[in-house]
């Protein structure tokens, strides 16, 4: 019950309530929860306070809008353990079968103008101007829903038949297949928070300015040269991700 006497805040009592509705099934995936003027009465507390907790919940991904009709209970976040992935996130070239993507586009481009790309692949050995990279844009799905944008960047130059090979759906130990001094070994990752730009959004299936997780994962070779750059950006309203460490 919500206790006005408490330090904490009444929005936060009402939120962490709702949660633990949610959490215990008595609000189950899809339910529409009570109204603002419901919640009021309910715990004798003002419209602003509803108001202020029902916007933090639906921001942070445990309810939704349905305009005309209420707010709903969303599905819980999805766990993805990245002990599951490449260092942090998914990758072509260490996946068993990475033809069986949710491929959006797969296109050949010089970099020249990507700062970012140039920044990453610079240190490689072999890397030069002109130097032509594969671009593979994947989304992840569950329950018909997307949980991520992918995109992996591979070079051409080392593996030239890349964009063939991933249309034709070729697992990964056929496209490494002669090419065991650049099968991955070694990753290098980096986490930030992002926000939904338009481009994005129209992969993602949101609104512009939902918060992401964006990670990016290089992948190095047993010699040092860069084999692929992996750039994610997961709903941080539909994912959790999942870290574990034993010393």
């Amino acid at each position: 019950m919500i206790n006005k006497y408490s330090n904490v805040p009444l929005y936060c009592q009402l939120k962490n309530l709702i949660i633990e509705k949610i959490e215990s099934g008595e609000y189950p995936r899809d339910s529409k929860i009570p109204s603002e003027q419901e919640f009021c009465e309910l715990y004798d507390i003002s419209r602003p306070t509803v108001r202020q907790a029902i916007s933090e919940l639906t921001n942070n991904g445990y309810l939704y809008k349905v305009k005309g009709k209420g707010t709903f209970v969303a599905a819980q976040k999805t766990s993805i353990d990245i002990r599951n992935y490449s260092g942090f996130t998914d990758s072509i070239l260490d996946s068993a079968e990475p033809g069986k993507r949710n491929i959006v586009s797969i296109n050949a481009i010089i970099p020249d103008s990507c700062r970012r790309l140039n920044e990453v692949f610079k240190s490689s050995p072999g890397y030069g101007n002109n130097v032509e990279i594969a671009e593979i844009k994947y989304v992840l799905t569950q329950d018909n829903q997307v949980l991520s944008l992918n995109v992996s960047y591979i070079p051409l130059g080392l593996f030239p038949n890349i964009i063939e090979d991933i249309k034709a759906g070729k697992p990964s130990h056929e496209i490494l297949k002669g090419k065991y001094p650049l099968v991955p070994v070694r990753t290098k990752s980096k986490l930030e928070i992002v926000f939904t730009d338009q481009s994005d959004a129209q992969y993602l299936q949101v609104q512009t300015g939902l918060p992401l997780i964006k990670i990016e994962n290089v992948l190095f070779s047993k010699n040092g040269q860069i084999v692929e750059f992996v750039v994610s950006k997961y709903r941080a309203d539909k994912c959790q991700l999942l870290f574990e460490n034993s010393k």
